[in-house]
C-alpha cells in the first residue's frame, strides 16, 4: 500500500537521476504469457547476468520469471515459489544440483522490486558463482544455499529456449504482473550499481545501463506496444511472444508507479474476487474489493471504470474513508464512504439514497474525481459528469456530492474502489484505469487524454487541475 507522500522502497520513487523509464509490460497469466528466443550461438555459459524490474500481481502461486534450457527438467529457472520467495535452479535431469531460496518474501503488489541474478561460476569462492540482489541490497539469507561447483556450466547463453514468463515449451507456472528493463549481460557478472542508485530519500531507482551485452544479451523495455519482444540492445537479439497484445504495454514503471486494485485487502479483509491484467480487473463473485492501492487525504484525483461484463444492478462506484471489513461493507453503506449506484444513478452515503445522475450499465465508462481541497466528488458517464457537475467550480462544488474531510474519516485517507452493492452477485467485471491503461486491457480505444502534468491515458478528458493517481503525482498536488 502506498500512502499519499509515503513511497514505499522500489516503488517508483523520484530521485537525483534523470533516467525514466516510460512502461512495462503486463504479464496476464489468464492469457499464458510469455516470450521466447533461442540463441543461434553459444556465447559464456559460466558468467551472465540477468537484471529486471517486477511489479507482482497474483501472490502465493509459483510463477516463472524465466526459464532456459532444452526442457522443464534440463534447465536454469528463476521463479517465485509457492511462499512467495526468490529461487533460483539449476536442473539436470529433473535433480537441482544448484538450488538458491530465499528466506525474505515478496508480497508488496503496490511496489515495484529491482532483482537482479548475477552468475560467475569461475570463482573460487562459492558464494560468490551465484548472487541475487533485491533493490540494490545483497541478499545473503537462504532457506535452501546449494551452491555450483567451480567452473560449472550453466544453459544461460547456451542455443537452446530462453522463455521469460512461463515453464519451457509450455504455458505453465505463468508470471502474473509487470516487468520492465529486462537485460541479459553475456560474459559480465554485475552488480546493481550498474543499473540503478539510491537517491535522496534512500529509494532505489533505476539508473541507465550503458555497458556492453556480450553475443547473447540482450535489453528488452516494451517501448514498442507493436513488438514487445523488440531487444534495444543493439545486438538484434529479438524475442517472440505469445499471450502479449500491444495493451500489455502500459504507463506503470519503475519511475512512475500507479495505483491498482489491491489483492492483498480484498483477500485479507473483504472477500475473494479474482484479480486480473496487472489488477486492474475486478471480477466480483462475492466480494465487494477494489480499493486501490494508492489513498490520498488532500489534492484533486482523477480515475475511471469500464463496466466490463455482468448484471447492470448491483456496480457502486465511489471511494471509501472507512475501513470496509465485511463482504456486505459496499461503498456508500457507511458514513464516511460515498457511491455512485448503476441500477437508477442514485449516490449512497450511509445507506442513504439519494438522487444524482443516470444509470449505467455494461461498456458504459465511468469517471471519478475526487476534489480533496474542496471535499467535492464528481462522476461521470461516457464524459458526461452528473448531476450538471463542474469538477473545475471549487469550494462552490456545482453539481457535486459533498464529502467529509479526510482528515476527519477514520483512515485519514480515502481510497477510490469499485464495489457490488450485494454480498452475493451474479458475476460483476470492472476494469480500472488510474491513468496507466487507456484501453481499459484492449477492451476500449484508448482517448490519448492526460492530467494537468502530462501524465496518463485516459479515455475522456481529464477536468483541468486533477491528476492521475500514480507517484510522480503524489507530491505534485
Amino acid at each position: 500500500m502506498v500512502f499519499q507522500n509515503n513511497v514505499l522502497s522500489g516503488a517508483g520513487g523520484s530521485g537525483t537521476t534523470t533516467y525514466a523509464i516510460g512502461q512495462s509490460i503486463r504479464f496476464n497469466d489468464g492469457d499464458n504469457p510469455y516470450m521466447g528466443r533461442t540463441p543461434s550461438a553459444t556465447g559464456t555459459e559460466e558468467t551472465w547476468t540477468w537484471s529486471f524490474w517486477v511489479k507482482r500481481a497474483t501472490l502465493g502461486t509459483l510463477q516463472v520469471l524465466f526459464q532456459i534450457g532444452a526442457d522443464k527438467n534440463n534447465c536454469d529457472q528463476f521463479y517465485f515459489n509457492t511462499d512467495d520467495q526468490l529461487q533460483y535452479q539449476h536442473l539436470d535431469s529433473g535433480s537441482n544440483t544448484d538450488d538458491l531460496e530465499t528466506t525474505q518474501v515478496f508480497r508488496d503488489p503496490a511496489a515495484w522490486y529491482h532483482i537482479i541474478l548475477a552468475a560467475d561460476t569461475t570463482n573460487a569462492v562459492k558464494s560468490e558463482r551465484i548472487r541475487i540482489y533485491v533493490n540494490g541490497e545483497r541478499v545473503t539469507n537462504f532457506a535452501t544455499e546449494n551452491y555450483p561447483t567451480q567452473n560449472t556450466p550453466t544453459d544461460v547463453n547456451t542455443q537452446v529456449l530462453h522463455q521469460i514468463g512461463s515453464q519451457l515449451s509450455a504455458t505453465y507456472f505463468s508470471f502474473d504482473g509487470y516487468m520492465a528493463e529486462i537485460h541479459l549481460l553475456d560474459g559480465l557478472a554485475y552488480g546493481p550499481e550498474f543499473f540503478g542508485e539510491f537517491n535522496n530519500s534512500e529509494i532505489w531507482v533505476p539508473k541507465e545501463y550503458t555497458g556492453s551485452y556480450g553475443t547473447n544479451g540482450f535489453k528488452i523495455d516494451g517501448r514498442d506496444a507493436s513488438d514487445l519482444g523488440d531487444d534495444e540492445s543493439g545486438n538484434g537479439n529479438d524475442f517472440t511472444t505469445s499471450g502479449l497484445g500491444a495493451h500489455d504495454q502500459v504507463l506503470d514503471s519503475p519511475t512512475n508507479n500507479f495505483a491498482v486494485a489491491n489483492p492483498i485487502h480484498a483477500s485479507s479483509l473483504i472477500g475473494s474476487g479474482t484479480y486480473a491484467e496487472g489488477n486492474l480487473q475486478v471480477n466480483y463473485g462475492t466480494s465487494i474489493g477494489g480499493l486501490a492501492s494508492i489513498a490520498v487525504s488532500s489534492g484533486k484525483w482523477y480515475a475511471e471504470w469500464e463496466i466490463h461484463s455482468g448484471s447492470p444492478t448491483y456496480f457502486v462506484l465511489g471511494i471509501y474513508g472507512d475501513e470496509p471489513l465485511l463482504n456486505t461493507s459496499y461503498a456508500g453503506k457507511f458514513a464516511n464512504s460515498y457511491a455512485y449506484y448503476s441500477q437508477d444513478g442514485s449516490y449512497y452515503n450511509n445507506n442513504v439514497s439519494n438522487s444524482y445522475g443516470n444509470s449505467y450499465t455494461v461498456n458504459d465508462v465511468i469517471g471519478i474525481a475526487l476534489d480533496l481541497d474542496n471535499n467535492k466528488l464528481y462522476f461521470s458517464k461516457n464524459g458526461t459528469f452528473q448531476n450538471s457537475g463542474d469538477p473545475t467550480s471549487g469550494s462552490t462544488g456545482t453539481g457535486a456530492i459533498s464529502i467529509t474531510s479526510a482528515s476527519s474519516v477514520p483512515l485519514g485517507h480515502y481510497f477510490i474502489a469499485g464495489s457490488s452493492g450485494s454480498s452475493a452477485p451474479t458475476s460483476h467485471t470492472l476494469n480500472y484505469n488510474f491513468g496507466q491503461d487507456g484501453t481499459f486491457a484492449g477492451n476500449v480505444t484508448a482517448g490519448g487524454n492526460s492530467d494537468a502534468n502530462g501524465v496518463g491515458n485516459f479515455k475522456y478528458t481529464v477536468p483541468s487541475g486533477y491528476l492521475a493517481l500514480c507517484t510522480k503525482n503524489l507530491g505534485a498536488e
